[in-house]
């Protein structure tokens, strides 16, 4: 996926076992869409934290965070209660969805690659963001590049 694909909908339980689709989250604002690796590895709690400490941030733009992992339900209902992420963690186990964005990787125990996406309302991608080992860029990136398109509109 590159910025301007038009995204696919798709349909994964979050924490609590319900199914959301990603046109349903899209019906009140942008989603920045970001994969981790693993719930509660040192790296994807760190996002994931920073994710949760800029929610006012993403909530002022009208955008809100979606997390995305190959962990089970169980899993990620575990990480969002330990650290009060207070956003929606869908379980991808096998990787289907981040098989479609080229998320994927088949040959490492760690399936997911840190990969976040800006989703715009009309489920085109805005921008993607990429870095590894870069835990709180992705958050980042993600407001700054909100900030520009919000900034665009008015």
């Amino acid at each position: 996926m590159k910025p301007g694909d038009q995204v696919q909908d798709f349909e994964l339980a979050d924490e609590t076992g319900e199914r959301r689709t990603l046109s349903a989250l899209l019906a009140d604002g942008p989603v920045v869409l970001f994969f981790y690796p693993l719930a509660s590895s040192g790296g994807c709690t760190r996002e994931a934290c920073h994710f949760r400490d800029l929610a006012a941030e993403f909530a002022a733009l009208g955008a809100r965070p979606v997390g995305v992992s190959p962990d089970s339900v169980d899993k990620q209902q575990s990480f969002a209660g330990a650290h009060s992420l207070g956003y929606p963690l869908l379980s991808d186990e096998g990787g289907v969805v981040a098989k479609r964005f080229g998320a994927w990787r088949r040959l490492i125990p760690l399936h997911t690659k840190r990969l976040t996406f800006v989703i715009g309302q009309d489920q085109r991608v805005v921008e993607v963001i990429t870095g590894e080992m870069k835990f709180d860029r992705h958050a980042d990136e993600a407001l700054r590049i909100l900030r520009e398109v919000a900034g665009s509109r008015g």
